[in-house]
């Protein structure tokens, strides 16, 4: 069974939810041991005031226990479960309330402890309790024989061509260790009951089922090891044959390992389309400032150089009317003013003219500061996206055996054939040869 637990508080809410009768169709109060009170919301309101005597605020440990949909259980696997969490979690002396609920045709349990030791006025410690209810669940799930949920296999021991990219950044690479191998491999034996069943298990632990050269069943890894089942199973031919079929009807081991291949293939390229699509989304909003940036910019310096030309055109028209006409202009050429006036004219147009374009170089390097601070940012993102495509080749292939690796080149090749897909774009491929 699924087992889902939290440390919180709010007593008078979580009796509030455990007696909730309009959402499920039966509530029943199983037990309340260990308490003062005979009622849920006594009991919890009473390891409430136990806990104002410590520090504690999350003085409760509320754990929920959800069999299998398909399954009918009995309450003393429900209290087996609870008595093994109590064991584990060192709560053995603690008060407890146990409530079932029915609701659309399943049943579930809910088991609420108080933390405080009385005793010596603290709370009970549990740490790592997840991973600790895990083992209790996946326990469970294998005595009572039930179907193990994907999220009950190991981390160290879930199919990696099925992992996310997050999940293969956490995953470590862990020596394969017999044990570990062995046990994976009767543990997917144990949980199914025919042949269908048995190669799902086998897949969500990283193995295919396939027909060996000299053996009749064998498991092949995702890098291509292969495992003789009776040998690894320490079943006879005959059982594995009962339950199993005919092992002729099974792929080979060589077509086995191409499509594992193939599939690890894709897995890498959707890798690399992922961090393509992240990176083209963390572009877009500085393309749309680029592209902002550049109207603005065109803008700003069309609008100077239609200023300055206005400008431009006023000071001509002020300097033209310094020099005078008629009678006085003739009078300013014969006394030399009107080739005074005419070289003022001429420095102050070329002043205008170097402050004119001083102000355009001006515009334009403070233009050029704003587009290169922008072109670090798009940069930055650009060399973020190489660098983790270049992380997911070592991340991924560091491992691999070197006729794995060449088997993969080899289809890398063929696809960017087919594809017509240039093979030296930089960050576009896989280079196995590292």
């Amino acid at each position: 069974m699924i087992i889902i637990a939290s440390q919180r508080g709010g007593a008078a809410k979580l009796a509030a939810h455990l007696l909730n009768d309009r959402d499920n169709d039966h509530v029943e109060l199983h037990e309340v041991s260990g308490f003062l009170s005979d009622t849920l919301d006594g009991a919890l309101q009473e390891a409430r005031a136990q806990s104002m005597g410590t520090r504690c605020d999350q003085y409760l440990f509320s754990v929920s226990l959800n069999p299998p949909e398909t399954e009918k259980v009995d309450i003393s696997v429900f209290e087996q479960a609870i008595s093994r969490i109590e064991e584990r979690m060192h709560l053995q002396d603690q008060p407890r309330v146990i409530v079932f609920h029915e609701k659309e045709g399943r049943r579930h349990a809910h088991c609420v402890w108080s933390r405080i030791d009385t005793a010596q006025m603290k709370a009970v410690n549990l740490p790592f309790y997840k991973n600790r209810l895990m083992e209790i669940s996946k326990e469970i799930h294998l005595e009572q024989g039930w179907k193990l949920p994907a999220g009950l296999i190991e981390r160290e021991q879930r199919n990696p061509l099925n992992f996310t990219r997050a999940q293969w950044e956490q995953a470590r690479r862990l020596d394969d260790d017999p044990k570990h191998i062995k046990a994976a491999l009767k543990e997917c034996w144990a949980v199914s009951d025919s042949k269908k069943a048995f190669e799902s298990a086998l897949e969500q632990r990283g193995y295919s089922l396939a027909k060996g050269d000299r053996r009749g069943f064998v498991a092949v890894d995702w890098r291509g090891e292969v495992y003789s089942l009776s040998k690894w199973l320490d079943v006879k031919t005959r059982a594995l044959k009962e339950r199993l079929g005919d092992p002729g009807k099974l792929p080979t081991v060589a077509d086995t390992i191409a499509k594992t291949d193939k599939r690890l293939v894709e897995r890498m390229q959707s890798f690399t389309a992922e961090i393509r699509q992240n990176s083209r989304t963390r572009m877009e909003p500085l393309l749309e400032q680029k592209s902002r940036m550049k109207t603005r910019h065109r803008n700003e310096r069309h609008n100077l150089v239609e200023a300055q030309k206005r400008r431009w055109q006023q000071e001509s028209a002020d300097k033209q009317a310094r020099l005078n006409k008629g009678l006085r202009g003739l009078w300013d050429r014969l006394t030399g003013q009107h080739g005074r006036t005419k070289d003022q004219n001429e420095r102050e147009a070329w002043q205008a003219f170097v402050r004119d374009r001083q102000q355009r170089d001006d515009l334009i390097q403070r233009q050029l500061e704003e587009r290169q601070s922008l072109q670090r940012n798009i940069g930055h993102v650009r060399h973020e996206r190489n660098n983790e495509i270049e992380h997911l080749k070592t991340m991924i292939f560091s491992a691999l055996p070197p006729e794995m690796k060449a088997r993969l080149q080899e289809q890398f090749k063929q696809r960017q054939s087919r594809q017509n897909t240039p093979s030296h774009r930089p960050g576009h491929d896989f280079d196995l040869s590292m």
